[in-house]
């Protein structure tokens, strides 16, 4: 281990790992003092103390979320920045899971997890490739339902926003959009915000 690490780049070795890595996981002080060189360059990100990642890494907006959260689904402030409804990104991955679910989290990437019910949980999940992963995410209508729902957590500017980009898509459902939100119980807030908006 020691001699294959003094022969790799710092780099190389976290990209090896992930694209991220914790300190724990050098045990030679000669790349450990190139990682705080490489910091200091900028070529690498301190994310917190101890966990360190490559700046392409934190670029991306997706990651494997089966890997991080087996069953999950890519929900919230990550649906709405991967369907472009929001100018406001999300500082963590947003992932549903269903209540009750226990998950141990990684140091990295963040996550902010999502406890619903079976019902607002299992309604509209779709599957999609995004930067290269296969992912489970909420389609279009539900992560407009859920902004809905969530308007007093996420505040109503974020709320109008949202529906106001989705009501100018040519790609909208809105027989869909009235049925998940029948579903979920937001079909007269629904109605009087778009009122409010016209």
């Amino acid at each position: 281990m020691h001699k294959f690490l003094l022969k790799m780049s710092i780099i190389a070795f976290i990209r090896e790992h992930g694209g991220y890595i914790r300190s724990k996981d050098i045990d030679n002080r000669a790349m450990y003092d190139q990682l705080l060189t490489e910091v200091a360059n900028g070529n690498i990100v301190r994310i917190r103390n101890g966990i360190y990642a490559l700046p392409e890494e934190m670029a991306k907006t997706m990651v494997d979320v089966e890997k991080i959260v087996p069953g999950g689904v890519v929900c919230m402030y990550s649906a709405w920045a991967h369907y472009e409804l929001t100018t406001k990104l999300p500082p963590d991955i947003c992932i549903a899971i269903e209540k009750k679910r226990k998950v141990i989290l990684p140091d990295y990437p963040p996550v902010a997890l999502y406890y619903w019910s079976q019902t607002s949980f299992e309604l509209g999940i779709a599957e999609k490739e995004i930067e290269g992963y296969k992912v489970r995410i909420y389609d279009l209508e539900k992560s407009v339902c859920d902004a809905v729902k969530f308007r007093n957590k996420i505040g109503i500017d974020i709320s109008s926003e949202i529906l106001k980009s989705y009501l100018s898509r040519t790609d909208r459902n809105l027989t869909r959009l009235n049925e998940y939100a029948r579903r979920m119980r937001v079909a007269n807030i629904m109605n009087n915000l778009i009122d409010y908006m016209v």
